[in-house]
Protein backbone atom coordinates (compact mmCIF):
# COMPACT_ATOMS: atom_id res chain seq x y z
CA UNK A 1 0.00 0.00 0.00
CA UNK A 2 2.84 2.39 0.88
CA UNK A 3 4.50 1.67 -2.45
CA UNK A 4 1.31 2.68 -4.24
CA UNK A 5 1.43 6.17 -2.72
CA UNK A 6 5.20 6.34 -3.13
CA UNK A 7 6.02 6.89 0.55
CA UNK A 8 8.37 4.59 2.49
CA UNK A 9 6.65 3.21 5.60
CA UNK A 10 9.58 4.37 7.77
CA UNK A 11 8.99 7.97 6.68
CA UNK A 12 5.22 7.77 7.18
CA UNK A 13 5.29 6.18 10.63
CA UNK A 14 8.27 8.31 11.65
CA UNK A 15 6.28 11.47 10.93
CA UNK A 16 3.27 10.00 12.71
CA UNK A 17 5.44 9.46 15.76
CA UNK A 18 6.70 13.04 15.57
CA UNK A 19 3.10 14.16 15.23
CA UNK A 20 2.17 12.24 18.36
CA UNK A 21 5.09 13.84 20.22
CA UNK A 22 3.97 17.32 19.20
CA UNK A 23 0.38 16.33 19.95
CA UNK A 24 1.39 15.31 23.47
CA UNK A 25 2.82 18.78 24.08
CA UNK A 26 -0.21 20.43 22.47
CA UNK A 27 -2.54 18.36 24.66
CA UNK A 28 -0.73 19.07 27.93
CA UNK A 29 -0.43 22.80 27.24
CA UNK A 30 -3.98 23.22 25.96
CA UNK A 31 -5.23 21.18 28.93
CA UNK A 32 -3.56 23.62 31.31
CA UNK A 33 -5.06 26.55 29.41
CA UNK A 34 -8.51 24.93 29.48
CA UNK A 35 -8.32 24.33 33.24
CA UNK A 36 -7.29 27.95 33.89
CA UNK A 37 -9.85 29.46 31.54
CA UNK A 38 -12.62 27.14 32.70
CA UNK A 39 -12.36 28.26 36.33
CA UNK A 40 -10.68 31.66 36.26
CA UNK A 41 -11.98 32.93 32.90
CA UNK A 42 -8.44 34.17 32.23
CA UNK A 43 -6.75 33.72 28.84
CA UNK A 44 -3.31 32.86 30.20
CA UNK A 45 -0.79 34.11 27.63
CA UNK A 46 1.99 33.43 30.15
CA UNK A 47 1.47 29.70 29.54
CA UNK A 48 4.20 29.49 26.89
CA UNK A 49 6.71 31.20 29.18
CA UNK A 50 5.78 28.81 31.99
CA UNK A 51 6.35 25.88 29.63
CA UNK A 52 9.78 27.34 28.89
CA UNK A 53 10.43 27.79 32.61
CA UNK A 54 9.69 24.11 33.23
CA UNK A 55 12.37 23.13 30.72
CA UNK A 56 14.89 25.60 32.19
CA UNK A 57 14.22 24.52 35.78
CA UNK A 58 14.85 20.90 34.70
CA UNK A 59 18.10 22.02 33.01
CA UNK A 60 19.20 23.99 36.09
CA UNK A 61 18.34 21.11 38.43
CA UNK A 62 20.50 18.79 36.33
CA UNK A 63 23.47 21.06 35.71
CA UNK A 64 23.56 23.11 38.92
CA UNK A 65 22.18 20.74 41.56
CA UNK A 66 22.71 17.32 39.99
CA UNK A 67 19.03 16.31 40.11
CA UNK A 68 18.37 13.89 37.21
CA UNK A 69 15.46 14.00 34.80
CA UNK A 70 13.20 11.76 36.89
CA UNK A 71 13.52 14.05 39.90
CA UNK A 72 13.00 17.15 37.77
CA UNK A 73 9.80 15.59 36.43
CA UNK A 74 8.31 16.14 39.89
CA UNK A 75 10.27 19.10 41.27
CA UNK A 76 10.10 21.44 38.24
CA UNK A 77 6.27 21.45 37.89
CA UNK A 78 5.93 22.05 41.65
CA UNK A 79 8.39 24.96 41.61
CA UNK A 80 6.92 26.60 38.50
CA UNK A 81 3.39 25.95 39.78
CA UNK A 82 4.32 27.72 43.05
CA UNK A 83 5.66 30.63 41.00
CA UNK A 84 2.35 30.70 39.15
CA UNK A 85 0.49 30.87 42.47
CA UNK A 86 2.54 33.93 43.42
CA UNK A 87 1.66 35.58 40.09
CA UNK A 88 -2.01 34.78 40.58
CA UNK A 89 -2.08 36.27 44.09
CA UNK A 90 -0.11 39.39 43.16
CA UNK A 91 -1.64 40.23 39.77
CA UNK A 92 -4.41 38.06 38.33
CA UNK A 93 -6.61 38.06 41.45
CA UNK A 94 -7.08 41.80 40.97
CA UNK A 95 -8.54 41.38 37.48
CA UNK A 96 -11.29 38.77 37.89
CA UNK A 97 -14.04 41.38 37.97
CA UNK A 98 -12.77 43.04 34.78
CA UNK A 99 -13.07 42.15 31.11
CA UNK A 100 -11.06 39.19 29.72
CA UNK A 101 -8.94 41.63 27.72
CA UNK A 102 -7.21 42.92 30.84
CA UNK A 103 -6.10 39.45 31.87
CA UNK A 104 -4.86 38.73 28.36
CA UNK A 105 -2.82 41.94 28.24
CA UNK A 106 -1.37 41.34 31.69
CA UNK A 107 -0.34 37.75 30.99
CA UNK A 108 1.07 38.75 27.59
CA UNK A 109 3.22 41.39 29.28
CA UNK A 110 4.37 38.91 31.94
CA UNK A 111 5.31 36.43 29.20
CA UNK A 112 7.47 39.05 27.48
CA UNK A 113 9.17 39.93 30.78
CA UNK A 114 9.92 36.29 31.65
CA UNK A 115 11.23 35.50 28.18
CA UNK A 116 13.42 38.61 28.23
CA UNK A 117 14.86 37.70 31.64
CA UNK A 118 15.79 34.19 30.52
CA UNK A 119 17.20 35.47 27.23
CA UNK A 120 19.44 37.98 29.01
CA UNK A 121 20.68 35.30 31.41
CA UNK A 122 21.09 32.32 29.06
CA UNK A 123 21.21 33.85 25.56
CA UNK A 124 19.05 33.00 22.59
CA UNK A 125 20.77 29.79 21.52
CA UNK A 126 19.44 26.50 22.82
CA UNK A 127 20.98 24.49 25.65
CA UNK A 128 21.23 20.69 25.32
CA UNK A 129 19.54 18.31 27.74
CA UNK A 130 20.56 14.65 27.72
CA UNK A 131 18.17 11.87 26.76
CA UNK A 132 17.21 9.94 29.93
CA UNK A 133 15.95 6.96 27.89
CA UNK A 134 18.40 6.38 25.02
CA UNK A 135 17.87 3.64 22.48
CA UNK A 136 14.70 2.11 21.16
CA UNK A 137 13.28 -0.89 19.37
CA UNK A 138 12.89 -1.84 15.72
CA UNK A 139 9.24 -2.56 14.96
CA UNK A 140 9.98 -3.57 11.39
CA UNK A 141 8.07 -0.73 9.79
CA UNK A 142 9.80 1.93 11.94
CA UNK A 143 12.34 2.49 14.71
CA UNK A 144 10.61 3.48 17.97
CA UNK A 145 12.81 5.52 20.38
CA UNK A 146 12.08 4.71 23.99
CA UNK A 147 11.92 8.33 25.07
CA UNK A 148 9.34 9.31 22.46
CA UNK A 149 7.16 6.36 23.45
CA UNK A 150 7.47 7.43 27.12
CA UNK A 151 6.46 11.03 26.34
CA UNK A 152 3.34 9.99 24.43
CA UNK A 153 2.26 7.40 26.99
CA UNK A 154 2.93 9.55 30.06
CA UNK A 155 1.28 12.63 28.54
CA UNK A 156 -1.83 10.63 27.68
CA UNK A 157 -1.96 9.27 31.24
CA UNK A 158 -1.67 12.77 32.78
CA UNK A 159 -4.34 14.17 30.45
CA UNK A 160 -6.83 11.38 31.16
CA UNK A 161 -6.14 11.53 34.91
CA UNK A 162 -6.80 15.28 34.90
CA UNK A 163 -10.03 14.78 32.95
CA UNK A 164 -11.14 12.09 35.41
CA UNK A 165 -10.46 14.27 38.47
CA UNK A 166 -12.32 17.27 37.04
CA UNK A 167 -15.26 15.40 35.52
CA UNK A 168 -15.74 12.39 37.83
CA UNK A 169 -14.77 13.38 41.39
CA UNK A 170 -16.24 15.53 44.15
CA UNK A 171 -13.29 17.92 43.89
CA UNK A 172 -14.00 18.35 40.19
CA UNK A 173 -17.68 19.00 40.90
CA UNK A 174 -16.67 21.79 43.30
CA UNK A 175 -14.36 23.25 40.66
CA UNK A 176 -17.06 23.20 38.01
CA UNK A 177 -19.68 24.59 40.38
CA UNK A 178 -17.35 27.44 41.36
CA UNK A 179 -17.31 28.63 37.74
CA UNK A 180 -21.07 29.15 37.80
CA UNK A 181 -22.00 29.90 41.43
CA UNK A 182 -18.95 30.69 43.58
CA UNK A 183 -21.20 32.14 46.28
CA UNK A 184 -23.12 28.86 46.59
CA UNK A 185 -19.92 26.81 46.78
CA UNK A 186 -18.58 29.21 49.41
CA UNK A 187 -21.75 28.59 51.44
CA UNK A 188 -20.84 24.90 51.64
CA UNK A 189 -17.64 25.81 53.46
CA UNK A 190 -15.30 25.66 50.45
CA UNK A 191 -12.61 28.33 50.30
CA UNK A 192 -13.23 29.40 46.69
CA UNK A 193 -10.35 31.94 46.42
CA UNK A 194 -7.89 29.29 47.63
CA UNK A 195 -9.36 26.75 45.20
CA UNK A 196 -8.96 29.23 42.35
CA UNK A 197 -5.35 29.94 43.32
CA UNK A 198 -4.45 26.25 43.55
CA UNK A 199 -6.21 25.55 40.24
CA UNK A 200 -4.13 28.21 38.53
CA UNK A 201 -1.00 26.70 40.08
CA UNK A 202 -2.05 23.26 38.79
CA UNK A 203 -2.59 24.58 35.26
CA UNK A 204 0.83 26.25 35.35
CA UNK A 205 2.32 22.99 36.64
CA UNK A 206 0.93 21.17 33.61
CA UNK A 207 2.71 23.67 31.35
CA UNK A 208 5.96 23.16 33.29
CA UNK A 209 5.54 19.37 33.07
CA UNK A 210 5.28 19.69 29.29
CA UNK A 211 8.47 21.76 29.37
CA UNK A 212 10.34 19.06 31.30
CA UNK A 213 9.16 16.44 28.81
CA UNK A 214 10.23 18.68 25.92
CA UNK A 215 13.73 19.38 27.29
CA UNK A 216 15.35 16.13 26.06
CA UNK A 217 13.37 16.15 22.81
CA UNK A 218 14.23 19.75 21.84
CA UNK A 219 16.87 22.21 22.94
CA UNK A 220 16.05 24.30 26.00
CA UNK A 221 15.61 27.85 24.71
CA UNK A 222 14.01 31.10 25.98
CA UNK A 223 11.89 31.25 22.81
CA UNK A 224 10.58 27.69 22.92
CA UNK A 225 7.35 28.83 24.57
CA UNK A 226 6.62 31.77 22.30
CA UNK A 227 7.14 29.54 19.26
CA UNK A 228 4.47 27.13 20.52
CA UNK A 229 1.85 29.17 22.34
CA UNK A 230 0.05 30.47 19.23
CA UNK A 231 -0.44 26.90 17.98
CA UNK A 232 -1.67 25.83 21.42
CA UNK A 233 -4.22 28.65 21.47
CA UNK A 234 -5.44 27.44 18.08
CA UNK A 235 -5.79 23.94 19.53
CA UNK A 236 -7.83 25.31 22.45
CA UNK A 237 -10.11 27.26 20.10
CA UNK A 238 -10.67 24.20 17.91
CA UNK A 239 -11.41 21.95 20.89
CA UNK A 240 -13.60 24.52 22.62
CA UNK A 241 -12.54 27.10 25.21
CA UNK A 242 -12.61 25.50 28.66
CA UNK A 243 -13.31 21.97 27.38
CA UNK A 244 -11.00 19.47 29.12
CA UNK A 245 -11.79 16.50 26.88
CA UNK A 246 -11.71 18.74 23.81
CA UNK A 247 -8.18 19.90 24.65
CA UNK A 248 -6.89 16.34 25.00
CA UNK A 249 -8.50 14.91 21.87
CA UNK A 250 -7.80 17.96 19.73
CA UNK A 251 -4.19 18.23 20.91
CA UNK A 252 -3.28 14.69 19.95
CA UNK A 253 -5.47 14.74 16.83
CA UNK A 254 -3.95 17.93 15.42
CA UNK A 255 -0.47 16.65 16.16
CA UNK A 256 -1.24 13.63 13.94
CA UNK A 257 -2.77 15.86 11.25
CA UNK A 258 0.35 18.05 11.29
CA UNK A 259 2.60 14.98 11.03
CA UNK A 260 0.66 13.55 8.07
CA UNK A 261 0.70 16.94 6.35
CA UNK A 262 4.50 16.93 6.54
CA UNK A 263 4.45 13.66 4.61
CA UNK A 264 1.88 14.41 1.93
CA UNK A 265 2.10 18.22 1.57
CA UNK A 266 5.06 19.63 3.53
CA UNK A 267 4.46 23.21 2.35
CA UNK A 268 1.21 23.35 4.33
CA UNK A 269 2.50 21.80 7.56
CA UNK A 270 3.11 25.17 9.21
CA UNK A 271 -0.43 26.43 8.53
CA UNK A 272 -2.65 23.33 8.51
CA UNK A 273 -3.71 23.81 12.16
CA UNK A 274 -4.81 27.38 11.48
CA UNK A 275 -6.71 26.26 8.38
CA UNK A 276 -8.51 23.68 10.50
CA UNK A 277 -9.25 26.39 13.08
CA UNK A 278 -10.77 28.66 10.46
CA UNK A 279 -12.98 25.86 9.13
CA UNK A 280 -14.12 24.84 12.62
CA UNK A 281 -14.95 28.44 13.56
CA UNK A 282 -17.06 28.77 10.41
CA UNK A 283 -18.99 25.57 11.06
CA UNK A 284 -19.02 25.50 14.88
CA UNK A 285 -17.91 28.79 16.49
CA UNK A 286 -17.88 27.31 20.02
CA UNK A 287 -15.35 24.66 18.98
CA UNK A 288 -15.72 20.93 18.43
CA UNK A 289 -16.39 20.15 22.10
CA UNK A 290 -17.38 23.58 23.36
CA UNK A 291 -20.85 24.79 24.25
CA UNK A 292 -22.29 28.10 23.12
CA UNK A 293 -23.14 30.48 25.96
Amino acid sequence: MFELIGIPPQALFGQLMLGLINGAFYALLSLGLAVIFGLLNVINFTHGAQYMMGAFVAWMLLNWVGVPYWGALIIAPVLVGAFGIVLERLFLSRLYHLDHLYGLLLTFGLALILEGLFRSQFGSSGLPYGNPLPGGTNLGFMFLPWYRAWVVGFSLFVCLATWFVIERTKLGSYLRAATERPDLVQAFGVNVPRMITLTYGFGVGLAALAGVLAAPAYQVSPTMGSNLIIIVFAVVVIGGMGSILGSVITGFGLGIVEGLTKVFYPEASATVIFVVMAIVLLVRPAGLFGTAK
